[in-house]
């Protein structure tokens, strides 16, 4: 059994690796190594370059409560996440292409 019940990740304002690998019953470096590779879909890793010392590496992680949850459940999958994203991106190049159109009509108008 998971020592956090649902409602207790969904209220957590910061999951941390190792709150999420004892949710999901694997080892804090699993969950880091999973994400940090886009193998477990959960959230998102970020490296961080510049904090790199050449010889350790800094990531940072945000890992969504939702996909946690679908995901512990079998609800999720790679493939949906990814779906999600194309979706998500496709919306916000089609808002960025309104924003352009709109501000050149703002300057024609202006003229």
């Amino acid at each position: 059994m998971s020592k956090y019940t649902d409602d207790e990740i969904r209220n957590m304002p910061k999951i941390t690796l190792k709150i999420a690998g004892e949710y999901l019953g694997i080892s804090p470096m699993a969950v880091g190594i999973g994400m940090r590779n886009n193998l477990l879909p959960i959230g998102f890793a970020v490296h961080n370059e510049e904090r790199d010392r050449g010889w350790s590496e800094s990531w940072s992680y945000q890992i969504v409560p939702e996909r946690m949850i679908a995901y512990k459940y079998g609800r999720i999958s790679e493939i949906h996440v990814q779906n999600i994203e194309k979706n998500l991106n496709t919306i916000i190049e089609q808002f960025e292409s309104m924003k352009k159109d709109l501000l050149f009509i703002l300057s024609e108008n202006e003229e």
